[in-house]
């Protein structure tokens, strides 16, 4: 099964480490430093032009995870993802 992220970006459910609101998950300092180190490391991908609402950490085994920030909101993915599980 795979989520898609927005923007033709599909992800393997396997490889999802968490779905992040944003606005809520910014607000710590760790957050912010962990956006802000995987973007400077060239490990962040930005899903279209407009704010982000969510971010998805992905991780492959033996990579450095992923950050992928899409403009769909962290209640949208999830649901997304619980739907395509349950198919």
């Amino acid at each position: 099964m795979y989520l898609h992220l927005g923007q033709s970006v599909v992800v393997p459910h396997r490889e999802i480490l968490g779905i992040f609101d944003l606005d809520n998950a910014s607000w710590a300092f760790k957050t912010r430093e962990f956006l802000e180190r995987a973007e400077a490391e060239g490990r962040a991908v930005w899903l279209g032009d407009d704010l982000p609402r969510s971010f998805v950490v992905v991780g492959r085994q033996g990579e450095p995870p992923t950050v992928y920030l899409s403009q769909l909101s962290s209640a949208a993915l999830s649901r997304r993802l619980e739907q395509n599980l349950i198919s």
